[in-house]
């Protein structure tokens, strides 16, 4: 009887300890996907100091950096063009 216990508490322990091994891969993959999409491309813009000047002054009546207005105004066009469609 004692045996039966033994071999129960044995195979439980293993049990655990392989949720444990998924639980961290689960974590680790989370973690891969929220830096994929964290993630940020870079491109080189050139505007008119003109429109620069609008832009910059459109972000601070926003409370946004250049960079940030410059992806809120793309970010909107995008989702308007595919509401559009």
């Amino acid at each position: 009887m004692n045996e039966d216990y033994k071999d129960r508490e044995e195979l439980l322990q293993k049990r655990l300890e392989r949720i444990k091994e998924l639980e961290q891969e689960i974590s680790r993959r989370e973690k891969a996907i929220n830096q994929k999409e964290n993630a940020r491309k870079q491109v080189l813009l050139r505007l008119a100091p003109s429109l620069y000047e609008e832009v910059a002054a459109w972000a601070e009546e926003d409370f946004r950096s250049v960079n940030g207005q410059i992806e809120f105004i793309l970010s909107e066009a995008v989702r308007k063009r595919k509401n559009g469609k």
